[in-house]
């Protein structure tokens, strides 16, 4: 009885630490990514603004998709912003545990996540649902708003700095901003020959019909986090 009774407590004690825990940890992560909305209708209006002096037909949009994600048009490029709603510890291959701020508290290692996806804008215009999106970067925030990003061309705050800064506005900026750039210039490449070779008929009806023969960026390459 004894022994039952303090299996008990402990498990009480795990769950009312980790849950205090993973509690604040998603706390920050949906402050960030509601802050990142307001970055991202802020620089939408401000690239729309300048592009409409070069360019009408360039279209700069951002669209509020819900609670836990976001969506920025940037002419023939979408990029989402998506918050998963989890909080995620890291496998033991992880660079992570290299860190020293990690290794001086265990707890810092839990993170919420928030996932950018570069999509072709006309895959959402054309409603072509086999379409293929990257994720092109994370960004992982604590139970401190301590935060760091991987993905294409984000040198903001990597892990070998996670623990040095707190995630505010002009940092979630900048992420932003590496983000759009990165995709702007993440060209649509012709796909090998060998992976359109074959159609089906159904395929063939469709894109008759309604323009939705698959598409992506890499379709028939190999997309890697060659650059995280």
């Amino acid at each position: 009885m004894e022994s039952d009774t303090s299996l008990r407590e402990g498990i009480l004690r795990m769950i009312n630490e980790k849950t205090t825990l993973k509690q604040q940890v998603y706390d920050n992560t949906f402050n960030a990514f509601t802050e990142l909305k307001e970055v991202l209708h802020e620089m939408s209006a401000e690239l729309n603004e300048a592009t409409e002096e070069l360019d009408r037909r360039i279209k700069i949009e951002y669209r509020d998709r819900g609670k836990f994600e976001a969506q920025l048009q940037v002419a023939g490029d979408t990029l989402i912003f998506s918050m998963h709603t989890n909080v995620f510890e890291f496998n033991r291959e992880h660079i992570i545990w290299q860190n020293s701020y990690v290794e001086k508290d265990k707890d810092n290692s839990y993170c919420g996540i928030v996932n950018i996806y570069n999509f072709l804008s006309d895959s959402f215009r054309y409603n072509r649902n086999a379409d293929e999106g990257y994720l092109i970067g994370r960004i992982f925030i604590n139970r401190e708003s301590q935060y760091f990003v991987e993905g294409k061309r984000q040198v903001s705050l990597r892990h070998n700095n996670f623990g040095s800064a707190r995630l505010d506005k002009p940092a979630l900026a900048g992420i932003a901003e590496a983000a759009v750039n990165y995709s702007l210039e993440f060209d649509l490449l012709v796909p090998p020959y060998d992976a359109v070779k074959i159609v089906s008929v159904d395929q063939m009806n469709t894109k008759i019909e309604n323009s939705k023969m698959q598409t992506g960026k890499r379709l028939g390459y190999r997309f890697n986090s060659d650059d995280i």
